[in-house]
């Protein structure tokens, strides 16, 4: 509904694998992913893996082809489309990329669905390759979260989202997050009372749940599979919707007949 904004993680949450590794691998790249993994920042090593597709011929639409046969249930795909239906504002909250997301999303016909994609910028440079860059430009300076990568605090994302949708609307705001990994802890923590977090079970946002439950003020709603996700995800709008429309009730009744 209309005072429901739900925020997805994009890797192992939209679509159900890690959208680097799925390129990395479909292009040949694993052994060379793994001679880098711990040399450097995980975004500053996916730059420099597309800058060495590109010198061994690989091309941007090698990189789209192998994208568009990432797997998508058809549950995330319909869960999307119902929140949407129910007029929830749907947002992405992701350390993938731009290029990345996009052709998913595009390809599956989902990208109009969401009125914003926070993530890391990536684009096509002049000779041809993808290029990409920091959503934090931790060079600069530093996003000052201990909890989050140098590239994305996903928690001050949040906080934006929130004091966005709070200034252009007066009503109240419940949010909905749904993600899996150790970078969607800090967002979680963001969350207050009324809203809801959707932790895919057994992955390390749960875990990191389960490891001190009272540092959360949101409801925690764990999912394992998109069947799961899409039936939770419909479950929590509604209820979202009956609470707030009893609020304005409430708040209504309080009204003096002649402002009613």
């Amino acid at each position: 509904m209309a005072g429901t904004v739900v925020v997805f993680d994009f890797d192992k949450t939209i679509i159900d694998v890690d959208s680097d590794n799925w390129v990395v691998d479909g292009l040949g790249f694993t052994a060379r992913f793994d001679e880098l993994l711990h040399t450097m920042p995980w975004n500053s090593m996916m730059d420099k893996l597309m800058g060495e597709l590109h010198e061994q011929g690989k091309t941007i639409e090698d990189i789209a082809e192998c994208l568009k046969t990432a797997p998508l249930p058809p549950q995330s795909v319909s869960a999307i489309k119902s929140a949407y239906s129910l007029g929830c504002d749907l947002r992405v909250v992701s350390d993938a990329n731009t290029f990345y997301i996009e052709t998913i999303l595009k390809h599956h016909g989902l990208l109009e669905y969401f009125s914003e994609i926070n993530t890391n910028p990536g684009y096509v440079d002049d000779s041809g390759r993808l290029r990409i860059v920091p959503y934090h430009n931790f060079h600069v300076s530093s996003h000052g979260c201990a909890l989050c990568p140098p590239n994305m605090c996903k928690g001050l994302i949040i906080d934006r989202i929130r004091a966005s949708v709070t200034k252009d609307s007066t009503a109240a705001k419940r949010f909905i997050y749904l993600g899996d990994g150790s970078g969607d802890y800090c967002p979680t923590l963001k969350l207050g009372d009324g809203d809801k977090v959707m932790p895919r079970k057994d992955y390390p946002l749960w875990h990191h749940i389960q490891n001190n439950p009272l540092l959360l003020r949101a409801e925690v709603h764990p999912w394992s599979n998109a069947a799961e996700l899409e039936e939770t995800l419909i479950q929590l709008i509604n209820t979202n919707s009956s609470h707030l429309v009893a609020a304005d009730c409430k708040s209504q009744s309080a009204l003096p007949p002649h402002i009613k």
